[in-house]
């Protein structure tokens, strides 16, 4: 007699998490609180011991910045919601399209939690993900702390299932290509500058991810084989910039590279965006482009901070043109790159 053994059998079943940093259920005081105390709270973002970090982040902090931070979210809020969610939600949509196998999207913030995340892709019967943060450098505040995230909430609730990271892709031909032609497309005819504006992180945030314990925030991001370039959140910055501008054919001395969103007294990697803003018309830069290519997706911290509020220092210091280049979004190209890499990480199960 034969016994059936299908089941026993059966193939893996495989799946995309698409995670992003996470934003606000709303622009309420209230519910900005909430997000910002999660977000803050992580010691991969505020690496203090977590009573300093409580007194820091809950005594100081959070008595203020919400009701302020939810002003800033008001201009950028959409009728469908918070443009990050909304955005990456088409990003989604449009992968799906792509693939035959499910994709769902996670925050690493707030809802729709990577948990949750999980969870439909694992009512759908996915037993193998393909987990992509959505951030193309590397930084402990960003993939570091999704990947540990997604590492925690596996083993306590989903312990029989696998997960793939996609690596950062910061250096990726397809992407740096993407990103080339996006920006060619929307660069003005005539520009003084293109500056790159990525999101800051504290000084010591590079030296804590050095695996070799040299880096001196200088030349050694220009050093060939260097193997801290792996974790360095400076070097894949400029590395990015450097591979852009030889796809656009723009020579060095026409781009400038800043950093954005500082938080506190700390002493963070410079140069400042809104410093640079402020001094560029002064030395006679008055037509400025300006893109932020830590962004795959426009947010709070594009919309508002570099396209309005840069946009009005800049303006105010003597400039007469400012021009921001929006985020990839859900751009047809970048949605291929995406498949991509998810196809490179899918791939990968079958070799295990």
């Amino acid at each position: 007699m034969q016994t059936n053994n299908t089941a026993e059998f059966q193939k893996p079943k495989k799946g995309i998490l698409l995670v992003n940093l996470g934003s606000p259920k709303s622009t309420n005081v209230k519910d900005v609180k909430e997000y910002l105390d999660e977000f803050l709270m992580d010691e991969k973002v505020i690496d203090y011991r977590w009573m300093f970090r409580a007194l820091l982040i809950r005594g100081i902090i959070l008595r203020k910045r919400p009701a302020k931070s939810a002003e800033a979210y008001r201009t950028v809020w959409t009728d469908e919601g918070s443009p990050l969610i909304v955005i990456t939600e088409k990003i989604k949509e449009k992968l799906q399209k792509m693939v035959d196998v499910p994709v769902e999207i996670g925050m690493r913030y707030a809802e729709p939690s990577i948990k949750t995340g999980i969870e439909k892709l694992v009512a759908q019967g996915v037993t193998e993900i393909v987990l992509f943060p959505l951030y193309p450098q590397y930084a402990m505040s960003t993939t570091e702390t999704v990947v540990e995230k997604a590492e925690e909430v596996r083993k306590e609730h989903f312990p029989g299932i696998r997960i793939n990271y996609v690596q950062p892709f910061y250096n990726r031909e397809n992407y740096i290509s993407c990103l080339a032609e996006s920006i060619r497309e929307k660069l003005p005819a005539q520009f003084d500058a293109l500056q790159f504006s990525y999101h800051g992180v504290p000084e010591r945030h590079i030296f804590k991810t050095d695996p070799t314990n040299t880096c001196n925030l200088n030349d050694c991001c220009s050093r060939d084989s260097n193997p801290s370039h792996t974790f360095c959140y400076r070097h894949q910055c400029y590395k990015t910039t450097e591979l852009v501008l030889e796809k656009l054919n723009i020579p060095r001395e026409k781009a400038i590279v800043t950093f954005q969103s500082r938080l506190g007294n700390d002493k963070w990697i410079e140069p400042y965006t809104d410093e640079t803003l402020e001094n560029l018309p002064a030395k006679g830069i008055k037509n400025l482009a300006i893109v932020c290519p830590a962004f795959v997706s426009d947010c709070l911290e594009t919309l508002e901070e570099i396209a309005m509020e840069g946009k009005e220092e800049f303006l105010h210091a003597g400039g007469e043109q400012f021009h921001y280049i929006p985020c990839l979004n859900d751009e047809d190209r970048w949605i291929q790159v995406l498949k991509d890499l998810c196809d490179e990480k899918l791939n990968e199960f079958y070799l295990v």
